[in-house]
Order: C-alpha cells, then sequence, then structure tokens
C-alpha cells in the first residue's frame, strides 16, 4: 500500500510538472526564421495541416506539438482561413488566439482626391498583394460587376485609404470605394442648398469634380464652387481648363494651348454649355459639400495667385486685372475662367 501511495504521489509530481512545463511553454515567444513570417490558411485546411504550415513558414517549433496545443484548446476547429502575419514575441497561445479570431495582416492602398479612374487602376495595379482580378476588365465590365452597369466609372469611387487582407480581390476593394462615394454622396445631396441649380445628385458630383481640380487651396473650395454656380445660373459657359484637359486625354502634353480650348470635346466647357457629360475626377468629402453648399458670393470669375490661393472677382475688369498682376506674360493657368459669354 506504501508502494501505491508513493507511485501516485510520483504520477501526480510528473503530471504537475507536465503541465507546468506546457503552461511555461505556451507562453514563451516562438522563434521564427525571420523578423516576421507569413503564414496563409487556405480555407478547408485541417488544424494539422496548419501547425504543418506555420512550421513550414518558419515558426521554429515542433508541429505535432504545435498541433497537439490546437487540439488540446478544444479550439481547434476555430481557426480561420486567411493571411497572417506572425511577429516576434507571438507565443503559441497568442498564435492560437490570432488563427481563432482571425487577425489577418493588414494591407492597405490609398486613393487620393483629385485622382482619375485611370490613376487609381494604376495604383491598383502596383499593389502586388492584392488579387489582380480587373486586371484586363474593361471600364464597363468592372461597372456591371458592382451594379452599376451603363454608369461611367469616373468619379465613382470616393477617395480614401482602404484596408485589405493579403491576397483579396481587386473588386472587392473597387465595391467599398464605390459603396463609399454612394453613401457620401448621397448624403451631400441630403445636405444641398434648396437654391442650388442642380438638379441631381450626379450634377452634385461632376461639379464636385471640377471643384477638386480646380482648388489649391482647401479653403477656396466654397467660394470656387460659388463661381461655378453662378455662372450655372446666369447661363454662361464655366470654360474651366480641367474639364478641357480631361477631355483632350492621352494626347494632352501638359501644356494647355488655345488650340485646345477651341477644340470641341464633349468636356470641353470653352465651347459647350452647362455641365460636362461626366465627373473627370474623383471628389473628396469637402469638394462634395462645396458643390451643393457653395459660397454666396457675386463672383464670376477667379485666377491663381500662384501660392495655391486664387483671386476672386465680380466682372470682367476686376479679372483682367487680376490676371494681369497675378500672371502676366503667362498664358492662362489651368482653372481660370477667362471670360464671360
Amino acid at each position: 500500500m506504501r508502494r501505491f501511495f508513493q507511485t501516485l504521489l510520483l504520477l501526480c509530481v510528473l503530471a504537475a510538472a507536465a503541465v507546468g512545463a506546457g503552461a511555461w511553454w505556451l507562453s514563451q515567444p516562438l522563434a521564427l526564421t525571420a523578423p516576421a513570417v507569413e503564414l496563409e490558411v487556405e480555407p478547408g485546411t485541417t488544424p494539422r495541416a496548419v501547425a504543418q504550415a506555420a512550421v513550414a513558414s518558419g515558426v521554429q517549433t515542433d508541429a505535432r506539438l504545435l498541433y497537439a496545443w490546437f487540439r488540446l484548446s478544444g479550439k481547434d476547429r476555430q481557426i480561420r482561413a486567411g493571411n497572417y502575419e506572425i511577429p516576434p514575441g507571438t507565443t503559441p497561445y497568442s498564435l492560437l488566439m490570432k488563427l481563432v479570431r482571425g487577425e489577418e495582416s493588414l494591407m492597405a492602398i490609398t486613393f487620393v482626391e483629385g485622382w482619375t479612374f485611370h490613376q487609381m487602376r494604376s495604383a491598383i495595379a502596383r499593389e502586388t498583394t492584392l488579387k489582380q482580378d480587373t486586371a484586363d476588365w474593361s471600364e464597363a465590365q468592372i461597372m456591371a460587376a458592382l451594379d452599376k452597369p451603363g454608369i461611367p466609372a469616373e468619379g465613382r469611387f470616393f477617395p480614401d485609404t482602404y484596408t485589405y487582407a493579403k491576397g483579396s480581390s481587386s473588386l472587392a476593394v473597387l465595391r467599398r470605394a464605390a459603396a463609399a462615394m454612394d453613401k457620401r454622396l448621397a448624403l451631400a445631396w441630403e445636405m444641398r442648398d434648396p437654391a442650388t441649380p442642380l438638379q441631381s445628385p450626379e450634377q452634385a458630383l461632376i461639379l464636385a469634380s471640377i471643384v477638386e481640380k480646380e482648388t489649391g487651396q482647401a479653403s477656396d473650395r466654397p467660394q470656387v464652387a460659388g463661381v461655378f454656380t453662378n455662372r450655372l445660373r446666369k447661363g454662361m459657359l464655366l470654360q474651366t481648363d480641367p474639364t478641357v484637359i480631361y477631355g483632350l486625354g492621352p494626347q494632352f502634353d501638359g501644356r494647355l494651348r488655345k488650340i485646345h480650348l477651341q477644340t470641341d470635346t464633349p468636356w470641353n466647357t470653352y465651347t459647350r454649355p452647362g455641365l460636362p457629360p461626366t465627373p473627370i475626377a474623383m471628389p473628396g468629402k469637402a469638394a462634395l459639400l462645396a458643390a451643393v453648399q457653395p459660397a454666396t458670393t457675386d463672383a464670376l470669375y477667379f485666377v491663381a495667385r500662384g501660392d495655391g490661393s486664387s483671386q476672386f472677382s465680380t466682372t470682367l475688369q476686376e479679372h483682367n486685372r487680376a490676371v494681369n498682376r497675378y500672371i502676366r506674360g503667362q498664358s492662362a493657368p489651368q482653372g481660370t475662367p477667362q471670360k464671360a459669354q
């Protein structure tokens, strides 16, 4: 009997030691073969395969031990598929919790205010961590996939920074940016000045894109919008250079000439009245708000001062004086309505 109790005691001590060793191991940082290890878990991967993949990726431990921990935790079937980054200091415990919570490593892409759809697609193409599923698609195919068939893509995406898990679809990022613009535009339209000459959210989006491209200083946006709103009310040509440049497309070499202002395109606001048929860029939140809540002003003209700000004028005579002061000897700067017609 005495020997039995001694054996039992020994087994208890060994069990306690094993438990203590296990608890110690769970709290110790795992050695890594690189400063940070990337682990990809495909959908349907078994817990055993996840443990093996972790070791194959650069986690320096025994895959059998890691799998045993997954099983003993009772959370092995809760591991989520995804792309994970395992940084220094990760313990077996924190690794499992990361996998169970689906804490994927996130990348980010930024779409800048004033970018065109072409510039946006170029930024997407440079992201090697995105699945380039839309690379060979036409604009029409992309918009159809976003449930916007027949709608031009220009200006329909909100400029912002979007995070995504490595390997995410480029279409998924586009979908989020399109949904964000839908929401921002709807909110702006609800806040519109009742006296606005704009007749639809689409017109607000077009005007906002012009304001975005015209403004060198953020505080000038409401004033710039006020100038164009006044011109729309009076039936004057908008005469805004960025629309002309947009209509020229790839043939524009960076220098706007008189012949360009006289060359008719659907976007040439020197030859055609009213707003152009589509936006010319992605407007941000401030430009959207300025378009629907323009400053109350009598100004019909503006010219760049050269420091990012604009000089606003109510008459053509005042405007010509401003042009002489700020750009004498130069060609008309982009975004400067030169005369009323």
